[in-house]
C-alpha cells in the first residue's frame, strides 16, 4: 500500500504518472502563489494604501500594468470593489491570467497521468480528440466533440470512459468559460481541494441546495416484505453488504443488522442506500445528493440518526456502509461530532462515492472508499480515483478498473459486489478482516423508512 491508496488494478507506469503528479502539484502551488500576488497587487493598484504625489502614481502605474499585461500577470484584477469588476471583465471577454494559464497546465498534466495510467482514453478515438483538444487549448472544440460522443455513444459509455479524467476536465473548462460562478469550483479542484462552495458546471452555490433541500428528516419503523426478508445476505463480508444495500433498493428504506460479533459484543451495521431519482419524497433524491457532497448535515443524515437514536442502545460500536449517497451519508454521519457523541463509528465503508474531502469526527474511525476508476459518481466532488492528491492516513481507497466501461452500470450496487467477489478479492479481504469484530451471528435485521419531513 502507498500511503492511504491502494490501486489493485492497472497499476502499470508508475514511475511517469508519480514524475507528472510531482508537476501537477508544484503547478498548483505556483498557480496558487501566483494568485495571492496577483490579490495583493490589485489591492496596491485599485485601493487607498499608496501614498499621493508623483512617487504613488507612478506606483500605480506600474502595478496597474503587472496587473493587466500579457508579459507580467495576465489579466489578473483580484479582490473586492474595482478589483472584482475588472476579474468579471477578463472573464466575460476570456482574458488569460498567469495563474489560471499555471493552474490548466497542472490539470493538463493530471490529464496526461490519467491517459498514462488508462491508455483506453487515449485509444479511443473520440475521446482521444477530446483529450488532444484540451491540451491544445482548442475549448470549443473539446466541448463539440464531447457533445458529439454523446449523441453518438450515449452518456452512459461516454461518463464511464473519461470518468477518470471528469473531475479535471470540468475544473478546466471552469476556469476557461465566460461563466464567472464556476471559477471558484474550478480552482477548488484545480488546487486539490474538495468541492464545498459551488458546482463546477454551473456554479451554483451550495447555499442554495442546502435552502433547497431543509428537510428536518423522519424515520419510521418497517415491516420488510418476506421476499425481502429472505434476499438478506448475513455472511457479514462486505460483498454481502453492498449486496443488501442493492437488495433494498433506493425508495427510502434503511436496513440495520445487529450482529453478535465473536467476543459475544453486539454490534450493528448500518447499510445505506444511494441515489432514488431526480425528484423523489425520500431524502435520497437528486437534490439531496448535490447538497451531500457539499455540505455535512442533510435530511438524509437526520433521519438515519433518528432512526438510529430509536434502535441503538449509546455507546454501541457502529460500523456504516453505504453505496453512492449512501456513502456520503455514512462520512457525514461519521463527521458529526454530535452523532459521534452518542455512537461509536470504528469504520466507514463506502462504495462508488465521493466523500474524500470529508473527515471523520474521531481519528479513530477508519474509512474505506472503493472505486471503479470508470465510475464517474466517485469523482463528483472535484478528486478523481487517479488524483495527484493523497488520502490522510485514516482512508485506504482501492481502485480497480474491469470490463464494464458503461455508466450507470459500473456504478451499480450490484456490480460492485460482483467486483468485491471476482475483481478484487484482495481489497474485499482487506475489508473483511478489519471488520472482524461486526462478522458474527445476525441476531436481528430491523427496517426503516425514511422521510424528508
Amino acid at each position: 500500500m502507498t500511503d492511504a491508496t491502494t490501486t489493485v488494478a492497472g497499476a502499470a507506469h508508475e514511475p511517469e504518472t508519480a514524475s507528472l503528479h510531482h508537476v501537477c502539484r508544484e503547478l498548483a502551488e505556483a498557480a496558487e502563489a501566483v494568485g495571492e500576488a496577483s490579490r495583493h497587487a490589485s489591492e496596491l493598484a485599485l485601493g487607498t494604501r499608496l501614498p499621493g504625489g508623483a512617487r504613488g502614481v507612478r506606483a500605480r502605474r506600474t502595478l496597474l500594468r503587472t496587473i493587466t499585461d500579457p508579459e507580467g500577470l495576465g489579466w489578473a484584477p483580484r479582490g473586492r470593489g474595482l478589483a472584482r469588476i475588472g476579474w468579471l471583465a477578463g472573464v466575460f471577454t476570456s482574458r488569460e491570467s498567469l495563474a489560471v494559464s499555471l493552474a490548466v497546465t497542472g490539470l493538463k498534466a493530471r490529464v496526461r497521468a490519467a491517459a498514462v495510467r488508462h491508455p483506453e482514453l487515449l485509444a479511443d478515438p473520440d475521446t482521444a480528440r477530446v483529450l488532444r483538444a484540451v491540451q491544445e487549448d482548442r475549448q470549443r472544440e473539446a466541448v463539440r466533440v464531447f457533445r458529439s460522443i454523446l449523441a453518438a455513444k450515449g452518456a452512459e459509455r461516454t461518463f464511464a470512459l473519461l470518468a477518470p479524467v471528469f473531475a479535471d476536465l470540468l475544473a478546466w473548462n471552469a476556469l476557461t468559460d465566460e461563466n464567472p460562478f464556476n471559477d471558484g469550483a474550478g480552482w477548488e479542484i484545480a488546487t486539490g481541494r474538495t468541492l464545498t462552495g459551488a458546482e463546477p458546471v454551473l456554479g451554483v452555490s451550495a447555499r442554495i441546495w442546502a435552502f433547497l433541500d431543509r428537510g428536518p428528516g423522519r424515520a419510521e419503523p418497517l415491516v420488510p416484505s418476506p421476499a425481502l426478508a429472505e434476499r438478506l445476505d448475513t455472511s457479514g463480508t462486505i460483498a454481502g453488504y453492498v449486496r443488501n444495500i442493492g437488495a433494498v433498493g433506493t425508495d427510502g428504506t434503511l436496513l440495520v443488522q445487529q450482529v453478535t460479533g465473536p467476543d459475544g459484543v453486539q454490534r450493528y451495521v448500518v447499510q445505506l442506500a444511494g441515489m432514488s431519482g431526480v425528484s423523489d419524497k425520500s431524502p435520497q433524491d437528486l437534490l439531496g445528493a448535490v447538497h451531500a457532497v457539499a455540505r455535512p448535515s442533510t435530511p438524509y443524515s437526520r433521519a438515519v440518526a433518528k432512526a438510529l437514536r430509536l434502535l441503538v442502545p449509546s455507546g454501541c460500536e457502529l460500523a456504516l456502509v453505504g453505496h453512492s449517497l449512501g456513502g456520503i451519508t455514512a462520512m457525514n454521519l461519521a463527521a458529526d461530532r454530535d452523532f459521534c457523541g452518542i455512537h461509536q463509528v470504528t469504520h466507514v465503508v463506502a462504495i462508488g462515492s465521493p466523500i474524500d474531502g470529508k473527515r471523520p469526527a474521531d481519528p479513530r474511525t477508519r474509512v474505506y472508499s472503493l472505486v471503479n476508476e470508470h465510475d464517474v459518481v466517485p469523482g463528483l466532488e472535484g478528486r478523481s480515483s487517479v488524483s495527484a492528491y493523497r488520502l490522510p492516513e485514516q482512508f485506504t481507497e482501492f481502485t480497480w478498473t474491469d470490463a464494464t466501461h458503461a455508466f450507470p452500470l459500473c456504478h451499480a450496487a450490484e456490480r460492485y459486489a460482483h467486483n468485491l467477489e471476482h475483481t478484487v478479492p484482495e481489497a474485499s479481504a482487506r475489508v473483511d478482516a478489519d471488520l472482524a469484530p461486526f462478522r458474527g451471528r445476525v441476531t436481528a435485521a430491523r427496517f426503516f423508512r425514511l422521510h424528508d419531513r
